[in-house]
């Protein structure tokens, strides 16, 4: 049988053929026949005694199957994948697929998961489509907020250039950057901020938390991820906000910061900053939600939780790139590439430095990412014990299902 392209006949189209054929055939001599049959074959790509049993069928409708399919990958391979998935915080069926078994012997090394050989087998040749399957059952689905506001007019901004960074870009240092505020209903007073910049190449994300967003507590924020980013910079692209474009940072980053080129989104295009808005859901909100979040205490509490997931979310969560797009006359049609970390995509891309691949390998190696994120959700509820009493401080944790908990604990020896 041929191999499958878009060009290859389904099976109804080929039993729509066969059944059109089939008046001719049976009318036909036997030289006919067999010519008849030769033709079919190369048309449908079937094997000349299936087209026969077809031909000679009383029916060509198909008819449903009777038994079930016996299952092919058992319990201990569906433990395994959701250990997997809640390690990497519930990622989708094509970010988990590709890093599953590469992620399972790492966790095993630390005790969290049991593997025998018949289970790595099985998890090595998983296809994506059953673990959609399988994860369909476990899912929960979150709703995620999106706030609007107005801009304000900034005279610094017109020396900018409006553009978009490119979604192919394959080099990494090219960051979009945005400003997430904490100030819950009400936006009087100083409160904090959280500064995330998106590398578009790689996936790779910084987040810092600031209180309040003048200049002196702006600029902290950026020197801290200046420190810790260990790759450069090469551009970055705000919206059009006054926290970045004002006098003193723009002097910042031509000055003080080599070889950075700034860019900004067009106004009310929310989608030029499409990456980083992504991030601001998932990364941030998902986290602390609309809380408000102003005291010195708390801000701290949050960079040490960002400090967690700096490592969580670059080293082990895996990330899709777009990596071939086609714009058609009703529909834009997307396709991405296979699931991997941003650290992955950097090492790949050769602009990691041997010193910082030196620096990030052992951090890999050593940390257990089940229980680093654990120890993220810890710190998460005791950020809240921080929160004064107010109704809009509504204390929400983020544990793993009660089904998870039930085929897990003791099975395969969480502790």
């Amino acid at each position: 049988m041929p191999e499958p392209t878009e060009e290859a006949m389904t099976v109804n189209e080929r039993r729509k053929y066969v059944k059109l054929v089939k008046p001719r055939y049976q009318q036909a001599k036997r030289a006919e026949r067999s010519h008849l049959l030769s033709e079919m074959e190369e048309v449908t790509g079937l094997h000349r005694k299936s087209l026969l049993r077809l031909l000679h069928a009383s029916s060509l409708t198909r008819k449903k199957r009777t038994t079930p399919r016996q299952r092919t990958y058992g319990l201990a391979v569906e433990q395994v994948i959701l250990v997997v998935w809640e390690s990497l915080d519930y990622v989708c069926a094509e970010r988990l697929t590709p890093v599953l078994l590469s992620t399972a012997q790492h966790l095993a090394r630390f005790g969290s998961v049991r593997l025998s050989r018949e289970v790595v087998q099985q998890l090595d040749q998983i296809s994506e489509a059953t673990v959609t399957r399988l994860l369909r059952k476990h899912r929960q689905r979150k709703q995620r907020l999106q706030r609007k506001g107005p801009e304000r007019a900034n005279q610094v901004r017109k020396e900018v250039p409006m553009k978009r960074i490119a979604w192919d870009t394959a080099e990494p240092g090219h960051f979009e950057v945005d400003l997430v505020h904490h100030g819950g209903e009400s936006t009087a007073g100083e409160y904090g901020h959280t500064i995330q910049l998106i590398d578009v190449a790689t996936g790779w994300s910084e987040r810092v938390a600031v209180l309040g967003r003048g200049q002196t507590a702006m600029e902290g924020g950026f020197r801290c991820i200046l420190e810790r980013i260990p790759f450069p910079i090469l551009e970055l692209h705000p919206d059009n906000g006054s926290e970045f474009f004002n006098l003193h940072l723009v002097r910042f980053w031509k000055e003080k910061v080599t070889g950075v080129q700034l860019s900004r989104s067009r106004p009310y295009h929310k989608n030029d900053n499409r990456f980083v808005e992504q991030k601001n859901s998932s990364l941030v909100r998902q986290y602390f939600g609309t809380l408000r979040l102003d005291s010195p205490e708390q801000v701290a509490a949050m960079n040490a939780l960002y400090e967690q997931m700096w490592l969580y979310y670059n080293l082990f969560q895996p990330v899709l790139h777009l990596h071939e797009k086609q714009v058609q006359p009703d529909r834009i049609v997307r396709k991405w590439d296979m699931a991997q970390t941003p650290y992955q995509r950097l090492v790949a891309s050769g602009k990691l430095s041997a010193q910082q691949q030196a620096h990030l390998q052992p951090l890999y190696e050593q940390t257990n990412p089940l229980r680093l994120r654990e120890a993220i959700y810890q710190g998460l509820a005791a950020l809240w014990d921080l929160l004064p009493a107010h109704p809009e401080n509504t204390r929400i944790e983020r544990r793993p299902s009660a089904l998870v908990t039930f085929l897990f604990e003791g099975t395969i020896g969480l502790r």
